[in-house]
């Protein structure tokens, strides 16, 4: 600790300077040493060891040698003393260990000159202080042999020594001699490890998130793929939601309606209980991949085989199936492939075939076969009931009292389309199941036609593809524009054609005369007359006088040739209600006598 620096005698001082400590910054602190006690023949530190092992890190004194004093202009002269050093620039240095030596405050130089004149000194290229570090007597005394080689000279300890010693002022001193601060220390390689090892994790973190980026724009990109995919496909298949069947362009849901391929089957149900039939028009539209069932009121005017206006009824009991089916293809600009006259215990069979279907009824119906009143009805109103093939069939035909022929014709829809959910989409089993009917199609109609038609409405009834529609006709039984666009045109594909109403007077026949065939010898008459003739149907009772209404007043000499064809009095005719889609309405009475006419 009792290190001590010659200065010189030029410079900061007179007198060397002695390390006596550090202060609490870790800065060191020296004392000036009395003249007298001063070293006359001390040399340099030299940093290198050239004469030993002369630089103590720890300030123990312990191994140091005289150096000489370091000339970087190698002039000869040694350096100016260092001045005493203040930490804190108040002018008197700290004295830790209170020996009560306060150096004269002197400014301190770091590039050991003196400033000329008193004037600033001068700065040059700035380097970093260096003061060496020596022992003095104090540290010989309390460490004898460890400074021998302090006054060492070139040749060894034996050289001479002192102030005009050779080479003691214009010794040759090299760079690598002394130590700079720039130097690395012990510690370097290990902190260039360290910053490595941060470096390569940094680059691995960052490549990390670069791959997570790729990853998911790779999978962006796929939805995107997938997505355009799927909606390229609903274009195409013309499923797209708001897309309109009758645009333009290449794909299914473009294609215009009448280029649409549709195969149309068209339906009879006859109900063998009670009389009276049901149409539908099963229609698979193969463009599209949508199936319909079209239902046709029985009030639907179609052309006769005479030419004559007649009703779609009344053409299925007196055409029959062939007659009416082209009859239909006229009226409404369709091509039915084949019909299917289906009576009530083929449906009911059916219906058990599938095993049962379920259906959301609207009414409660009862029971045909109850002798009884009050026995609870054979179905129930509401929600997903299950029917059997007895239960179908008296749903299917129900029509309660006051209740329009469309109200049953809707329910006879909801059984087919509830049939065909059941029924195997497999062309083979369907037509299986169409051959354990055992029933007998018309012509040309086969079983296998009928089984592969009724799979593919099978298969698009289960994937949500169908639909059920109402031929909505006007009360003379003829179509209107509306009726053209949003049935016959988008589902048929076809244009409606009614008879026109203007060609013939339209007579409505109903019988309370209480004989069955007299319906019929009064259709014949009026056919005969050149009227155009459409079923009333049957009275609930008799009447004994006959009626002959009309509606209109331009109809009244229309109504009276009608009652004189018919053979009644002129008495007969008076202004009333009439049928729908009829001119004039014809009760026949008691009075009414068919030989007479």
């Amino acid at each position: 600790m009792n290190d001590r620096y010659d200065t010189g005698d030029a410079g900061y001082g007179a007198a060397p300077y002695e390390l006596v400590g550090y202060d609490e910054h870790g800065q060191p602190v020296y004392r000036q040493i009395p003249a007298q006690q001063a070293p006359q023949h001390e040399q340099p530190y030299d940093p290198y060891g050239r004469q030993g092992y002369g630089y103590d890190p720890y300030a123990t004194g312990a191994g140091q040698q005289q150096t000489p004093a370091y000339d970087p202009y190698d002039t000869g002269q040694q350096p100016a003393a260092a001045p005493g050093y203040d930490p804190y620039g108040a002018g008197n240095p700290y004295d830790p260990y209170g020996t009560g030596t306060h150096p004269t405050a002197t400014p301190y130089d770091p590039y050991g000159r003196t400033a000329p004149d008193g004037g600033q000194q001068p700065r040059g290229t700035e380097q970093t202080a260096y003061i060496p570090q020596q022992a003095g007597p104090a540290d010989r005394a309390r460490h004898p042999g460890e400074h021998e080689d302090d006054h060492a000279g070139p040749e060894g300890p034996a050289g001479p020594t002192g102030p005009g010693a050779p080479g003691d002022g214009d010794r040759d001193y090299r760079t690598e001699q002394f130590a700079f601060v720039e130097d690395p220390d012990g510690d370097s390689e290990d902190v260039i490890d360290w910053l490595k090892f941060t470096e390569n994790r940094t680059e691995r973190r960052e490549e990390a998130r670069r791959r997570a980026r790729a990853r998911i724009v790779a999978l962006v990109v796929v939805l995107a793929l997938v997505a355009v995919g799927g909606v390229g496909w609903l274009w195409y298949a013309g499923k797209l939601p708001g897309l309109s069947s009758s645009g333009s362009g290449t794909g299914a849901g473009s294609t215009p309606v009448s280029a649409q391929k549709r195969d149309v089957i068209v339906v009879h149900l006859h109900n063998t209980g009670k009389g009276g039939t049901s149409t539908a028009l099963l229609v698979d539209n193969t463009t599209t991949k949508q199936g319909t069932t079209v239902l046709l009121p029985n009030s639907l005017a179609v052309s006769g085989d005479d030419g004559t206006a007649t009703t779609l009824a009344k053409s299925v009991d007196d055409d029959g199936a062939s007659g009416t089916r082209d009859q239909l293809d006229t009226v409404l600009g369709t091509d039915i492939q084949g019909s299917w006259r289906l009576d009530t215990p083929y449906l009911q069979n059916l219906v058990d075939l599938v095993g049962n279907i379920d259906l959301d009824t609207n009414a409660d119906v009862p029971d045909p076969s109850a002798k009884k009143k009050g026995t609870a009805p054979l179905v129930h109103r509401g929600k997903a009931q299950t029917l059997s093939g007895k239960m179908a069939v008296a749903y299917a035909t129900y029509r309660a009292p006051g209740e329009a022929q469309n109200a049953q014709l809707e329910r006879f829809g909801q059984v087919m389309q509830g049939v065909l959910r059941k029924l195997s989409s497999d062309p083979s089993a369907a037509t299986t199941t169409v051959q354990t009917l055992a029933q007998i199609l018309d012509p040309p109609l086969t079983d296998k036609d009928l089984g592969t038609f009724l799979a593919r409405l099978a298969d698009l009834a289960k994937g949500g593809d169908y639909r059920t529609a109402l031929l909505p006709v006007q009360p003379d039984g003829t179509l209107t524009a509306r009726t053209s666009d949003s049935v016959v045109k988008d589902i048929l594909g076809g244009t409606a054609k009614s008879p026109d109403a203007g060609s013939a007077v339209r007579v409505s026949v109903q019988n309370a005369t209480g004989v069955k065939d007299d319906t019929e010898k009064a259709r014949v008459v009026l056919l005969n007359g050149g009227f155009t003739f459409l079923e009333g149907g049957t009275a609930s009772g008799t009447q004994t006088a006959s009626k002959v209404l009309y509606a209109d007043a331009a109809d009244k000499a229309n109504a009276s040739e009608v009652a004189k064809t018919l053979g009644l009095p002129a008495s007969a005719v008076a202004k009333g209600g009439v049928s729908s889609g009829a001119d004039v309405s014809v009760v026949l009475g008691g009075d009414y006598k068919p030989s007479a006419s």
